[in-house]
This record gives C-alpha cells, sequence and structure tokens, in this order.
C-alpha cells in the first residue's frame, strides 16, 4: 500500500505530545544543530515568532558540572498548549495538495517533518498517530523512500549509542492547562538508562 497523507488533514503539524511523560511537557518538532540557524532565518523572512528549545544534550559524565552540549532542539507549536507549528499557515485560504493547512516552509522544513511518520527503518515502522496509520496501520510499503531517507540521516547524526556520554532529554514545561496542574518540570534531565 503506498503511503499518501489523509485528505485534509494537518494533525502532524497541530498536535503535539507528551514525552516522556506530562511531567516533562509537551515536545516540538526535532531540529538538528546543522538545521537550527536555517530554520530561524526563515522565522525572520516570514516574521514568524518562533521558540527553539534544546531537546537532547550530552555531556562527560565525569564532568557533573558541565552544561550538557546540545545535539537536538525542538521547534515548539505556537499555541500556549505547545501546539501548530508556527510555520503551518492556518489563517489564509491557501491549502496543500491533500487538502490540509499548508506549510510556509515545505521546502527548506526540518528532517524530522520530511521523516515522518517513518519512526524506524528496520523492520519500518509507522507512527500509530498519523491518521493514515490508523486507518491502514503499517501496512505501507510504497512511496516512503523520501521519509526513510530522512530518519536514516536523523539518526547518523544523533547516533550516540556507542558513546561514552550521559544523555540528557530537556523538559519544557508546556502543555495543557489542566495537565498544568501536575507537578511540570522544565530544564536538563538525566535520562534514564536502558
Amino acid at each position: 500500500m503506498e503511503f499518501h497523507c489523509v485528505e485534509d488533514c494537518s494533525d502532524c503539524c497541530i498536535k503535539r505530545e507528551y514525552y516522556p511523560s506530562k511531567r516533562f511537557g509537551k515536545i516540538g518538532v526535532l531540529v538538528l544543530p546543522d538545521e537550527k540557524e536555517r530554520i530561524e532565518e526563515l522565522g525572520k523572512k516570514l516574521a514568524v515568532k518562533i521558540t527553539i528549545m534544546p531537546r537532547i544534550g550530552i555531556s562527560n559524565p565525569n564532568d557533573k558540572d558541565a552544561e550538557p552540549e546540545v545535539i537536538a532542539y525542538q521547534l515548539m507549536g505556537k499555541d500556549p498548549n505547545g501546539n501548530t507549528c508556527p510555520f503551518l499557515d492556518t489563517k489564509s485560504n491557501s491549502r496543500s495538495p491533500h487538502g490540509g493547512f499548508l506549510c510556509r516552509i515545505y521546502d527548506d522544513r526540518p528532517l524530522a517533518c520530511s521523516a515522518f511518520p517513518a519512526i524506524e527503518n528496520e523492520p519500518i515502522t509507522l507512527d500509530q498517530k498519523c491518521k493514515f496509520c490508523q486507518v491502514c496501520g503499517s501496512k505501507a510499503d510504497k512511496n516512503l523512500d523520501t521519509e526513510l531517507e530522512s530518519l536514516i540521516k536523523i539518526k547518523s547524526k544523533m547516533n550516540v549509542t556507542n558513546s561514552k556520554k550521559q544523555i540528557f532529554r530537556y523538559a519544557t514545561g508546556i502543555g495543557e492547562k489542566e495537565d498544568k496542574k501536575q507537578i511540570m518540570i522544565r530544564g536538563w534531565n538525566k535520562e534514564q538508562q536502558r
């Protein structure tokens, strides 16, 4: 079955999820360090206010006071609850070829956007939050070349599995109003060893 966006869907550009739990807040779109400046420049050029926060960092486990080196950032949503990509045009009548809202930076979007809904390449695993995947399951076997290529590039740039570095995750503290009543944290947190 060939992957394609579901008619009128823009959910991947609107809905953000909590990760790894509500306590950490919602995450934004993954932005690699070599993409960050370009995304910031696009925001300035289009007069779009954007917020880019750290997402994943690494440090030497022997240096307890060192600030983590950022190996991935995240582009946060423009809504107070962390949803809706700031580059998604929700105001005009312009639409994408499948009828969803138009991405103002589609040709220059981050690799993470190009990879969606692929979340694993061996075996190919698709994000079950994607409407196509909900309807068709993980049966897509065609038209995923671009997504898989982008995913492989991301993984190669973020490969820390053989590293002796400590991995940190940045908690955004951003979420739904009712969830903010919980104790949400913000800042660097040591990733639990698996």
